[in-house]
């Protein structure tokens, strides 16, 4: 009977650590990919997730562009030897240099969802909640695999993904703001990098 557990206990462990490498996603050096740039010895590459071969890479069966969102990857690397706070900002520039927010990854989550407004009852005091319903984009690589690192130690790199509502375009570039050095809240320069096709 132990050894019939035991054997059961291995194959789900087994089926688990299958499944972690499925969703495993590691990106190159900043410096590998086209888009990149180098300033007081940070690195940035902003790279542009366009084909169904690199989307599925990132997010599995679901290709945010189909939706109108534009996910964009961003790498930092710290050479500086100090320690980065990131209070990061991104905006997408198209060629005629008008300005995009990123969409929070929550929200990307939420589009293409349907809220529907609940029915009210007849004399119930209470309000009743609003149901949403799944969108195809309420996947857990969207929020999972959005950028969120507060802090990049030095010699460190950090990744995640920003979220545009826009489709690519030649020319774009990301605008990136909030690197600090941690001990003293001093400011980076901003830094502005083109979207290069892969």
């Amino acid at each position: 009977m132990r050894r019939v557990a035991l054997m059961v206990l291995l194959s789900i462990a087994t089926a688990a650590a299958a499944d972690k490498d499925k969703a495993r996603f590691a990106p190159g050096p900043a410096s590998s990919y086209k888009g990149f740039q180098t300033l007081d010895k940070i690195t940035i590459a902003a790279v542009p997730f366009l084909t169904e071969e690199q989307t599925h890479q990132a997010f599995d069966k679901v290709n945010p562009n189909k939706y109108g969102v534009l996910p964009v990857l961003v790498i930092l690397e710290n050479g500086t030897g100090k320690a980065v706070r990131l209070d990061l900002k991104a905006e997408f520039v198209d060629a005629g240099g008008r300005h995009l927010e990123a969409t929070p990854a929550a929200d990307v989550a939420r589009l293409n969802g349907v809220t529907k407004a609940p029915k009210i009852g007849s004399g119930s005091p209470l309000p009743l909640p609003h149901r949403e319903h799944r969108g195809p984009l309420n996947v857990w690589e969207i929020e999972g695999r959005a950028f969120a690192a507060k802090l990049l130690p030095p010699g460190d790199s950090v990744y995640g993904f920003f979220y545009f509502q826009t489709e690519h375009q030649p020319g774009a570039r990301v605008y990136l703001t909030g690197l600090k050095d941690a001990a003293t809240g001093q400011d980076f320069f901003y830094f502005e990098v083109p979207l290069e096709m892969q």
